[in-house]
C-alpha cells in the first residue's frame, strides 16, 4: 500500500473512532465533570458479555418450603442514540410459581456514593446471608454463608444492583466512565438498568418498589422522578434505609446550626447504650431517651443554637449542663466547643477514658485508637467488622452456588470521586421526592431509622421529612420505623426481624387495594 494513501486510512479510522467515542457521552453535564476530574483507569466491561446464570433454590420460611430462582449478570445500560455504554450487574431472586404481572418486584442497592450492593445483599433481605457474632458483631473467620429466615422472597422479588464502577458493574471500552460519576448521570443509569430489567424478563405489569441505604436513598428519591418523568414508570412504594435526603443535615457550619440539632438523639441513644448518662435516664428504655432528646434537641438547644453569640455566659453555662446530660460528655467539653459538638469529636470523647473510640456506622462498635488524646478516630470498628464476612461470602456464594464468574476486581467501594452534584452548595432530593409523590397519589413511603447510627441521623431523616410536604395527601403517605441498631440495622437479628416483619407489611398496604 503507497505510504499516503496508508496515512490517510489511519486518519480516517481516528476521526471515526473519535466520533464514535462522542456518541457515548450524554452531554454537557458531563462534559463539564471530565474537566474537574482526571481519574485512573478502570477495568470495563467485556465487548461480549457473560451470559446470564438461572439456578434454583429453595428455603424455609416460617415453616414453609419456598422456591425460588436467582438469575446472576449484566444488562445493558444504553444512551438516547442506542449505544451501549456500559453494563450493570445485578441478582435477582424470584418465587416461582407466581403470576410475575401481578408479584411485586424490590429493586435494592447500596449507597456510598460508591457502594456496591454487597452490604443489602449479604446481610438484609437475600435468600443467604453471612453469619455474624452475636448481635451482629464481628465473627472470627472464617465465614459462613447462612439461610437468611427474615428474607423477603416470600413478599416480593428482589433485584439487586451494583452501581457503575462498584461490584461488577463496569462502563464499555473506551466510554468515559466520568459521566456516571455523579448525581445525575447515577440516577441515569440506574433508571434505564430499571427499564431494562422490566422489558427483558415482562415484569412492567408488577408492582414495583425501591430499596436503597443511606446515599441509596438520596438515589431512590431522585430515581423516583427520573423513572416517572423519563421512562412513564409509576412506583407503588420506597423504602429509604438509613434516609437522608439532603446533606444539609449533614453538614455543620456558622450558618446550619440545625445540623448540630439533628445529632443528639443519636449521641443520646449511643451515650445510653455504653451507660454514660445520668441514672434517671439509664433506668429508662432507649425509646424514651430518644423521646426526650428530640423535644430537647429542637426545643431548647435549637433556640439556643439560633441565638448565636447573643447567647450569654449564664445562659450557655446553663445549655452546656443540659446537653451534657444527653450526650454524656462533659459541659467543659461542650462549652470549649462553644455548645457545638460534631460527630467525630463526640465519637473520640465519649469513651476516651477507656482509650475506647465507637463506631460511626453503628455506635454499639467499640475499638482501641492508636491516639486516644486525638481527635480523629483511626478507624471505623462498625465498618470494618463487615467487609470481610460480606465480601469473602458473597464472591464464595457468587461463583460456587449462584455459578456466575467472572476475572473482574470486585469493589465494595469504586473510584467514583470526585461525585458531580447539581447544587452549588447541599445536595437535595427533597423536591424530587415530592413532586413524585405529588403527581402520583398512590405512591408510599417507608423511612427506616437506626438510633445507633451516626452516618444518617434519626433526627436528620425527622427533620427532613417534616419539611417534605405540608398538606396530608402527601404527608399521610410517610411512615417511620426505629430500630435498636446502627446504620446497617439487619446486623442486629432482633432489628432484622422487626424490619422484615415492618417491610413486608408496607409492601403489602402499598400494594392495590392494600391498607
Amino acid at each position: 500500500m503507497p505510504k499516503r494513501l496508508h496515512s490517510v486510512l489511519v486518519i480516517l479510522v481516528l476521526i471515526l473512532a473519535s466520533a464514535l467515542s462522542a456518541q457515548t457521552r450524554p452531554g454537557r453535564a458531563a462534559e463539564a465533570d471530565r474537566t474537574t476530574q482526571a481519574p485512573a483507569r478502570h477495568e470495563t466491561a467485556s465487548a461480549t458479555p457473560d451470559p446470564l446464570s438461572q439456578t434454583s433454590h429453595v428455603i424455609k420460611l416460617d415453616g414453609r418450603d419456598i422456591r425460588y430462582t436467582a438469575t446472576a449478570g449484566t444488562l445493558p445500560i444504553r444512551l438516547d442514540n442506542g449505544a451501549v455504554a456500559a453494563r450493570m450487574f445485578f441478582v435477582a431472586y424470584t418465587k416461582d410459581g407466581e403470576n410475575s404481572q401481578t408479584r411485586p418486584v424490590s429493586f435494592l442497592y447500596n449507597g456510598g456514593p460508591g457502594s456496591a450492593s454487597v452490604w443489602l445483599h449479604m446481610g438484609s433481605f437475600a435468600p443467604k446471608k453471612a453469619r455474624m457474632a452475636e448481635e451482629g458483631f464481628q465473627p472470627p473467620p472464617p465465614y459462613r454463608l447462612v439461610d437468611n429466615e427474615y428474607s423477603l422472597i416470600d413478599v416480593s422479588d428482589m433485584v439487586f444492583v451494583d452501581a457503575i464502577d462498584t461490584g461488577f458493574s463496569r462502563v464499555m471500552p473506551e466510554v468515559d466512565n466520568a459521566q456516571f460519576h455523579g448525581q445525575e448521570g447515577d440516577i441515569r443509569a440506574f433508571g434505564e438498568f430499571i427499564a431494562e430489567y422490566l422489558k427483558t424478563f415482562n415484569r412492567y405489569p408488577s408492582p414495583k418498589f425501591l430499596i436503597g441505604e443511606s446515599y441509596g436513598t438520596i438515589r431512590s428519591a431522585g430515581l423516583s422522578a427520573e423513572l416517572q418523568s423519563r421512562h412513564a414508570i409509576e412506583l407503588n412504594g420506597i423504602v429509604l434505609v438509613s434516609a437522608l435526603l439532603t446533606y444539609q443535615t449533614l453538614s455543620p457550619a456558622p450558618d446550619n446550626d440545625i445540623a448540630y440539632a439533628v445529632q443528639i438523639q443519636t449521641f443520646a441513644a449511643t451515650a445510653w447504650y455504653h451507660k454514660k448518662l445520668p441514672v434517671d435516664l439509664l433506668a429508662k428504655t432507649v425509646d424514651q431517651v430518644v423521646d426526650e432528646a428530640r423535644i430537647f434537641a429542637f426545643g431548647e438547644y435549637m433556640t439556643a443554637l439560633t441565638k448565636g453569640n447573643a447567647l450569654n455566659d449564664e445562659e450557655k453555662k446553663a445549655m452546656a449542663g443540659k446537653l451534657a446530660r444527653f450526650t454524656g460528655l462533659s459541659p467543659a467539653y461542650i462549652l470549649s466547643a462553644n455548645l457545638r459538638v460534631d460527630s467525630g469529636r463526640f465519637r473520640k470523647e465519649l469513651l476516651r477514658d477507656q482509650r475506647l473510640v465507637v463506631g460511626r456506622l453503628d455506635g454499639r462498635f467499640t475499638a482501641l485508637d492508636a491516639d486516644s488524646a486525638g481527635e480523629r478516630q483511626e478507624f471505623d470498628p462498625s465498618n470494618v467488622a463487615l467487609a470481610g464476612p460480606y465480601v469473602a461470602t458473597f464472591r464464595d456464594y457468587l461463583k460456587n452456588v449462584l455459578k456466575w464468574d467472572t476475572d473482574l476486581h470486585y469493589p465494595t467501594s469504586g473510584n467514583v470521586r470526585p461525585w458531580t452534584y447539581v447544587q452549588n452548595r447541599y445536595m437535595d432530593m427533597t423536591e424530587a421526592l415530592r413532586s413524585t409523590m405529588a403527581k402520583n397519589p398512590f405512591l408510599k413511603v417507608f423511612v427506616v431509622c437506626g438510633y445507633y447510627d451516626m452516618a444518617t441521623y434519626v433526627g436528620g431523616a425527622e427533620f427532613n421529612f417534616t419539611h417534605l410536604a405540608y398538606d396530608r395527601p402527601v404527608t399521610d403517605r410517610v411512615s417511620f420505623g426505629y430500630y435498636e441498631a446502627g446504620h446497617m440495622m439487619y446486623i442486629r437479628p432482633s432489628a432484622q426481624a422487626k424490619l422484615k416483619q415492618d417491610t413486608a407489611a408496607f409492601i403489602r398496604s402499598a400494594l392495590p387495594g392494600g391498607k
